[in-house]
């Protein structure tokens, strides 16, 4: 499949043509975040967002030009969006240790009124959950009620770990939007 093509088919939606994207650019991105942030988990959580991101907004992508120039824009400036955060967390921190503050050291263990509420709340995602595609219902059951690794999901679906981080992306922004929309 050339590029053009595969990416005239995501614009259609083709799951292929997702995959095929993906693996043919995951390397340049990851490879562009591992020097810009010298972690491996945050380059890989900053590369599976830009491919998100990517294929929700393909219908923007512009044929003038590259694709993988268009990538690695979004990945940069999802990392300089991060920083920003970062560094607002940070000072807002430094403004709220003030060493004159007592601590007090709460009770945490559950109620039986937050039980109820914890049950309820339970419910209504797993209704919520319900209401996603087949595919992206099996790959949130199995990393967060089974709590299975990213490998052992790629195993259990016989799909690359880069496929299965990026569509339980997906599925996360899909459940957020529907819980929202409530």
């Amino acid at each position: 499949m050339e590029i053009e093509e595969a990416i005239d088919k995501a614009k259609k939606n083709d799951q292929k043509a997702f995959n095929f994207l993906l693996d043919t650019y995951w390397e340049d991105v990851y490879g562009f975040q591992l020097k810009r942030i010298g972690n491996e988990n945050d380059a890989e959580d900053v590369t599976i967002q830009t491919f998100s991101k990517a294929f929700d907004k393909i219908h923007t992508y512009n044929s003038d030009y590259v694709f993988k120039t268009w990538l690695i824009t979004i990945s940069k400036n999802l990392h300089i969006d991060l920083l920003r955060k970062e560094k607002t967390a940070f000072s807002q921190r430094i403004l709220s240790d003030d060493s004159d503050t007592i601590n007090q050291i709460l009770d945490e263990s559950p109620s039986p009124e937050d039980k109820i509420i914890t049950d309820q709340n339970l419910a209504k995602l797993l209704r919520d959950i319900k209401k996603l595609k087949p595919h992206y219902q099996e790959v949130i059951n199995l990393r967060y009620f089974q709590e299975l690794s990213y490998k052992e999901i790629s195993e259990e679906l016989k799909e690359p770990i880069n496929n299965v981080k990026v569509k339980l992306l997906r599925a996360k922004k899909l459940l957020s939007a529907i819980i929202q929309n409530e």
